[in-house]
């Protein structure tokens, strides 16, 4: 192809027809709060402190006592918890929680190039990143469920930390993304250029003259 065949290409070939304003705002959103519930689960999980019971506090990392006026005394073995399955179950919990953020990030980033660099597999980048936000969601929602049933018998409403919201927010927020860009993909057509534009590429990479 040489260089005045390139330039009108571009000039002469056809475009990509431009989304709605609704579209473009919705598929924005989805990106702002995927990242929003990456940056919640990465705090939630970073501090790991998800249940206060009285003067003990359980966590992901640590178990903690807290006495009268004292500093909390936080142990890494969380056998000295005595609740039976703890430190075998946490360490599920935290590998299943990590996992679910590093799926979330993966999906996060297939969004944004879809939207960056828009081409014919646009709509096939979005449909992976929506479900890899979907296996995070599920990740994520077994590393919550992994929490309660270890600790069921301590557990009350009033007791789950800030950082347990966090966690939940995010998995929430997980779920909603995933469902929301499977959906918005769904009503959406595939954009493929004419015919006659796949001749003219073919051509120019065989590297025949086209001017």
């Amino acid at each position: 192809m040489t260089a005045i065949g390139v330039q009108a290409h571009k000039l002469l070939g056809p475009k990509r027809p431009h989304r709605s304003f609704f579209e473009s705002f919705i598929r924005t959103l989805i990106i702002v709060c995927t990242a929003l519930a990456v940056v919640l689960s990465s705090v939630s999980i970073c501090d790991g402190h998800w249940l206060l019971v009285e003067d003990r506090l359980f966590g992901l990392w640590y178990f903690c006592t807290m006495g009268n006026h004292s500093q909390p005394h936080c142990l890494r073995d969380l056998s000295q918890a005595h609740v039976p399955g703890l430190a075998v179950g946490m360490g599920l919990a935290r590998s299943v929680a990590a996992m679910a953020v590093v799926a979330a990030i993966f999906g996060l980033e297939m969004l944004i190039v879809s939207q960056v660099c828009e081409d014919v597999r646009s709509r096939r980048k979005w449909a992976i990143g929506s479900y890899l936000l979907l296996v995070a969601f599920i990740l994520s929602s077994g590393g919550l469920l992994t929490f309660i049933i270890l600790l069921k018998s301590q557990i009350s409403l009033l007791g789950f930390t800030l950082m347990f919201w966090c966690e939940f927010t995010a998995s929430f927020l997980l779920f909603l993304n995933a469902m929301s860009g499977l959906h918005i993909n769904s009503l959406t057509q595939p954009w493929e250029p004419p015919a006659g534009t796949l001749a003219y590429r073919k051509r120019g990479r065989d590297g025949t003259s086209l001017i």
